[in-house]
């Protein structure tokens, strides 16, 4: 995701014009879960100041510090005093799940294993981590994006873990990265005779830890919209499919193929949007054509064509420069033939 994880929390990027975090915080309230902690490291202020104390999901949300990236079991280890002897739910704040937790979530606590994880089926085993399973369907072992995959089955972001897991991470040492990995925390209750289940999920899930992954998320969510106007379109603009345009968006002169969302202030000029576009708030957009991309907020962009697959950071500028006039030079062999497109 860099350039844009430079200046900003990857947990943060709009999609459909909202955080990827909050969609997770919604995951976690809907599961009837009301206290959270969030780990936090060097985009600590910016996570705080768009999440706050959390009232705005219906949460109480605590902030737990973590000085440098060691790793997800280290996460747990810092959170131990928060999460005392409870049960807990350790979700990675750039997954998406859709439907949610609450299925995983209500069958731990019917069931009570020492752990439950969610997994779902994958193309590359070897890029993730891969869950084996024994013959009555528990888990078995689990490894860290392994050479030779004993399964299919990746592990989603999502755990629900018993306080058991902390006298595994208590066992664990650092991996060759350096970092103490949830897989080994796993694997330890496994080899300690600990009861392991398993949620397979079937619909989509993303780990948007990639520009690819980003834009497929934003096309899922965008085309999951009702159409909403509440901004000002002008009679000369077209739009089809669902769109969504935001309290003061000014829409003149352009044709809005949906699924589209177009925040609040943001305005679009003598323009062609989407489909598949999601612009954020205060953006301005003229005499352009752009689809299949994210805007962020108080983007500007005028006179480019042609935009797609693109992600425009925040308070970017997209402009056409002074044109260059074209030149060649060719070397040509006696009765050469050349066709120059002009």
């Amino acid at each position: 995701m860099r350039p844009i994880t430079h200046t900003s929390a990857k947990q943060l990027i709009p999609v459909a014009n909202k955080p990827v975090l909050f969609y997770g915080l919604e995951a976690i309230r809907d599961a009837g879960i009301r206290e959270v902690g969030i780990i936090v490291g060097s985009t600590a202020p910016e996570i705080e100041r768009a999440v706050g104390d959390g009232s705005q999901f219906g949460l109480d949300v605590t902030y737990l510090p973590q000085d440098a990236p060691r790793g997800l079991g280290h996460a747990v280890l810092i959170a131990r005093d928060f999460l005392g002897e409870d049960d807990f739910v350790m979700y990675l704040g750039d997954n998406f799940v859709v439907g949610g937790i609450s299925d995983a979530v209500q069958r731990f606590r019917r069931e009570q294993p020492h752990a439950q994880l969610m997994l779902t089926r994958v193309k590359d085993p070897h890029a993730f981590g891969i869950a084996e399973m024994g013959p009555d369907g528990q888990v078995i072992g689990v490894e860290e994006k392994p050479r030779y995959p004993k399964s299919d089955l990746a592990l989603v972001g999502v755990y629900v873990f018993s306080p058991a897991v902390h006298e595994a991470i208590a066992e664990l040492k650092p991996s060759w990265r350096n970092e103490l990995e949830i897989t080994d925390a796993i694997q330890w209750l496994i080899d300690h005779g600990r009861r392991i289940e398993s949620t397979i999920i079937t619909g989509f899930w993303k780990d948007t830890g990639s520009l690819a992954d980003m834009l497929e998320m934003n096309r899922f969510v965008l085309e999951s919209l009702d159409s909403e106007v509440r901004g000002d379109v002008s009679a000369d603009t077209e739009m089809t499919g669902r769109v969504v345009i935001g309290p003061g968006a000014v829409i003149s002169g352009s044709r809005i193929v949906g699924p589209v969302v177009v925040g609040a202030g943001s305005i679009i000029r003598n323009s062609l949007l989407g489909p598949f576009t999601s612009v954020d708030c205060d953006c301005t957009i003229i005499n352009s054509e752009i689809e299949q991309s994210i805007v962020l907020r108080g983007a500007f962009i005028d006179g480019v064509g042609g935009i797609e697959w693109s992600m425009i950071g925040r308070e970017a500028r997209l402009i056409t420069g002074p044109r260059v006039p074209k030149t060649y030079r060719f070397v040509l062999g006696d009765h050469s033939e050349v066709r120059v497109s002009v």
